[in-house]
């Protein structure tokens, strides 16, 4: 089957990858109502197309924290990735340097920090960071992340707690023997191990002893303070959060929903989007993951207001669909598929998207 569309990759993953993992991957919190609500928010909005325009040369490049990038789409950070495919974090992350993009590392890899590095040294490499209750340990994977040149922490602050994956806890998902937590190896590893194995779902076992429910935008603070990396809030949903980001010092915030795993029945990423970028977005990074599946969904957020966006299940079906190859052909149809969009919308460029090409629908019932 030709694989034209993210969703096509999907389809074919869905085929590849085992049912526990595929559970794992592709659940959301809850009844999913929100799971689903992060694709059919975008069909909530109108794109308004200006014609007549020079759309012969394109440009769609962006420069994000000091890195020029080829488009303004990167890679989400996404546990586990070799439940995938075996090439796992480093095929992702190799991918998405081909294609000009940023990968973000999750803390839950099944690589480690060094082995990416390594892996992909010519890619714009960020670090998704949990704060544990050993400050120790959170600082080790700081100087780590500092040391194999990631260019900058993405802090996770929407999971004090893993939220109710009703699929894992009938799975009762765990990690399989030949895989491991890549940046714990060596690191209270014999702990992280068997903690992944007990009780109802083993990932949740394993949050619930290591991560700290009493974090404030205290600890954000002391983490700013601990690093020259640039601090980025992954989770805000409202206007109060990302004001309190921006009034502790971080560098830009990520807009999103867990990829909806977290609580169930919170917003859509793209509907919480407008609210943050109307308190910060002047004068602060702005950007979005969750329910990214095509061009046209690129440009919504972007019109809306976000500097860049993220996908992260997309980039999970493209590793099972062949490893790097398949992420990169991912990638290959979501950049042409945006391309297209710019093109039919009259922008040469990003610069030339502007708030008035996009109306939510109710706009043309008030006419």
């Amino acid at each position: 089957m030709a694989l034209v569309c993210v969703e096509d990759f999907e389809k074919k993953a869905h085929t590849v990858i085992e049912k526990f993992a595929l559970d794992y991957y592709r659940s959301g919190a809850g009844e999913q109502f929100t799971l689903n609500l992060n694709r059919e928010a975008f069909k909530k909005w109108r794109i308004r197309p200006r014609f007549l325009r020079d759309v012969s040369k394109m440009n769609m490049g962006c420069k994000i924290l000091g890195e020029n990038l080829k488009w303004p789409l990167g890679i989400a950070p996404t546990a586990m990735q070799k439940l995938a495919h075996p090439e796992g974090e480093c095929g992702n992350a190799r991918a998405a340097g081909s294609a000009g993009s940023v990968f973000i590392l999750s803390t839950l890899s099944t690589t480690s920090i060094e082995e990416v590095a390594t892996a992909a040294p010519n890619t714009c490499k960020w670090f998704q960071l949990y704060v544990y209750k050993d400050r120790s340990l959170t600082e080790q994977l700081v100087r780590r992340a500092e040391k194999a040149g990631f260019k900058a922490l993405v802090l996770t602050i929407d999971a004090p707690i893993f939220g109710q994956r009703r699929s894992d806890v009938r799975n009762k998902f765990s990690l399989p023997s030949h895989l491991c937590l890549g940046n714990f190896e060596g690191i209270q590893s014999e702990g992280v191990r068997s903690e992944m194995y007990t009780g109802k779902s083993g990932i949740n076992e394993y949050v619930s002893s290591q991560f700290d429910a009493t974090l404030t935008w205290k600890d954000v603070e002391w983490l700013i303070k601990s690093t020259y990396l640039p601090v980025i809030v992954k989770g805000v949903l409202t206007r109060e959060d990302a004001v309190l980001a921006r009034e502790f010092g971080c560098a830009g915030i990520i807009v999103s929903n867990h990829g909806a795993r977290q609580l169930d029945c919170v917003p859509a990423s793209i509907e919480a989007l407008p609210e943050v970028v109307k308190a910060v977005g002047h004068d602060m990074l702005v950007m979005l993951d969750g329910g990214i599946m095509q061009g046209n969904d690129i440009f919504t957020a972007l019109a809306l207001g976000a500097k860049m966006v993220f996908v992260g299940r997309p980039a999970l079906w493209g590793l099972a669909c062949g490893g790097q190859k398949g992420v990169e052909d991912m990638l290959s149809v979501l950049k042409n598929d945006f391309e297209i969009t710019l093109a039919l919308t009259g922008c040469q460029t990003l610069n030339d998207i502007n708030k008035d090409m996009i109306v939510h629908e109710s706009y043309y019932a008030k006419l």
